[in-house]
């Protein structure tokens, strides 16, 4: 590569960042979405939970005992102001009270929710309630009955016990914890907060930072081509490193400003559902440091390999052809990373590309600076963006750079 000059490079990415962001869908796209999606999401899903659950809990469900006898406190807790309950006996040449028998005929037909099955057997009830799991008003109606059940099964265990002669509660509960369970937990506040935050972050960044980099790294190479902007471009006293590096700098700078609004909007969301989780990570200046470092790092990557592809293209078409398989490859390590134990992690890790800033941000986000995994991280993370540097430069020297790869 030819010696960079820094205002050559800054000029480019001026003039690309104000061609993209000049259509009012861009700063759409590029602001208003990464900024409300998680606030959105965060803050619509459980409204709507909220309100799907309400909406069940005020279903009138029907309800089949099938019993021979029946404890009244059972049958008093099922006669609910919206349970309707129908008594039959047992049928006949049942193995078991769960085989369903016509059960199932009943509860396909809708003709009950949920089907209540009780025996007793000496001192001991048998029991099973029969539904339909694909209909949300079947689990409803079960529910219910097994809410009953378990109210039932509580007082006549405490019952049995005081007629024993002994008590109830230290019978049933030989074993307390003491205090208040959330003081035993060492971890401070901020700590909490970068456990909570190492497993949204990295998830967000990278996959943001894949997927946002897709459509500025095409409209500033293959896309200027089709235009026709490229050839006038390159008439200008510019090296074709500039050129790269201005659209690099450029490409980054998009990319960068919807991951940043991004993360906001999820911290935002994140503090919304739960405020006192959410506290300043305490981390220190080093990993701060070295958090900036990974970003960079897997950015560089990351834009410099889509721009060489996508300068590789033929056209629009097929460099969006190209790119999104890997955008939705970027999955892959982004997944594996949220299930890795950084406790005790093997060494190995860090060793492979994209994976290994990941987990470094995983791990600076719990401030643990582990020098063995910094240095492996950060060599092999330069080494790859040299490598994707380089084959960007390759791809922007061509010769065919303003017609198409041959």
């Amino acid at each position: 590569m030819s010696k960079i000059r820094f205002s050559h490079m800054r000029i480019v990415a001026k003039k690309e960042i104000m061609e993209f962001v000049r259509d009012w869908r861009t700063i759409v796209a590029l602001i208003l979405v990464p900024l409300m999606l998680f606030p959105l999401l965060f803050i619509a899903f459980p409204l709507v939970m909220q309100n799907e659950a309400q909406e069940l809990q005020e279903l009138d469900v029907d309800i089949l005992v099938q019993s021979d006898y029946i404890d009244e406190n059972i049958l008093l807790g099922l006669n609910q102001s919206n349970i309707s309950i129908t008594i039959q006996p047992l049928p006949s040449g049942l193995v078991s009270l769960s085989e369903p028998l016509n059960g199932s005929t009943l509860l396909r037909s809708y003709e009950y929710d949920a089907i209540l099955r009780l025996e007793q057997r000496n001192d001991t009830w048998f029991y099973s309630v029969l539904f339909l799991s694909t209909s949300e008003q079947s689990t409803e109606a079960r529910n219910r009955v097994l809410d009953v059940l378990n109210t039932w099964e509580t007082n006549e265990t405490i019952e049995r016990i005081e007629a024993g002669g002994l008590d109830a509660d230290s019978t049933l509960n030989p074993l307390r914890w003491d205090g208040v369970i959330s003081d035993a937990d060492v971890a401070t506040k901020g700590e909490q907060a970068g456990m909570l935050l190492s497993l949204f972050i990295p998830f967000v960044l990278a996959l943001w930072t894949a997927s946002a980099a897709v459509q500025p790294a095409i409209d500033m190479t293959v896309g200027e081509r089709e235009r026709g902007t490229l050839e006038s471009l390159l008439s200008l006293p510019l090296s074709r490193s500039e050129l790269l590096m201005g659209k690099w700098l450029a490409v980054v700078t998009i990319t960068g400003v919807g991951v940043a609004l991004q993360v906001a909007g999820l911290l935002f969301g994140i503090a919304f559902l739960a405020e006192d989780l959410v506290n300043v990570p305490s981390i220190s200046i080093s990993s701060v440091l070295l958090l900036t470092l990974a970003v960079g790092l897997y950015g560089t990557m990351i834009v410099a390999l889509y721009l060489a592809l996508a300068m590789r293209s033929k056209s629009v078409k097929e460099a969006g052809t190209v790119l999104t398989p890997i955008t939705l490859a970027m999955i892959v390590p982004i997944l594996l990373t949220q299930f890795i134990n950084l406790d005790g992690v093997e060494t190995f890790w860090f060793a492979i590309p994209f994976v290994n800033v990941l987990l470094a941000l995983r791990e600076l986000l719990l401030d643990r600076v582990i020098l063995e995994h910094v240095i492996i991280w950060i060599s092999v993370s330069i080494f790859v963006s040299f490598l994707t540097i380089r084959y960007a430069a390759k791809q922007f020297s061509r010769e065919d750079i303003v017609t198409s790869r041959s």
